[in-house]
């Protein structure tokens, strides 16, 4: 994939959010219909934590060279950080927020600023790129989790590209 059409498909990937929450009651938000599994809010909670984790191991991978990048548990992140009370609106106008600004900046960079490194301490050096095609990829995913909790739910969506 060209670094264009990545960038674009990042920027982007919020739009896919706010047509997943239409519709859903705050309890049908807050219900986990598979056991085991996180609510929608709990979702969209770690998507703006992963999304703001990113965006500063981007930074980090900009300036500095080969920073060793901060990894995330995601469970922990989602008890000691009150998923289960936070604002989905907030949360999501995060992640624009973020996006729009990263994408400003990642857009202005050259071509080979993509080759950068970052050492991530489980999966090791990772270039710029990879760490963009991975957070790229993380909406899209947790958006399939999203429409699978409405099914579940009996609230059926249809949304381009799930």
């Amino acid at each position: 994939m060209s670094i264009t059409k990545l960038l674009a498909d990042y920027e982007h990937g919020p739009l896919l959010l706010r047509p997943l929450l239409s519709g859903m009651a705050a309890e049908q938000i807050d219900a986990a219909p598979v056991p085991g599994k996180w609510s929608t809010r709990q979702v969209i909670c770690h998507l703006a934590d992963a999304d703001l984790l990113y965006a500063n191991r981007f930074k980090q991978i900009i300036v500095e060279d080969q920073p060793v990048v901060a990894v995330m548990d995601p469970d922990d992140y989602a008890e000691r950080l009150f998923y289960d009370r936070r604002d989905l609106q907030a949360e999501i106008e995060s992640i624009e927020v973020i996006r729009r600004q990263m994408s400003a900046i990642l857009n202005s960079l050259p071509e080979e600023a993509f080759q950068r490194i970052g050492v991530h301490a489980i999966d090791g050096p990772l270039t710029l790129q990879t760490y963009i095609e991975r957070i790229t990829n993380h909406i899209p995913h947790h958006a399939r989790t999203i429409a699978d909790k409405r099914r579940e739910l009996g609230l059926n969506i249809e949304i381009a590209g799930l």
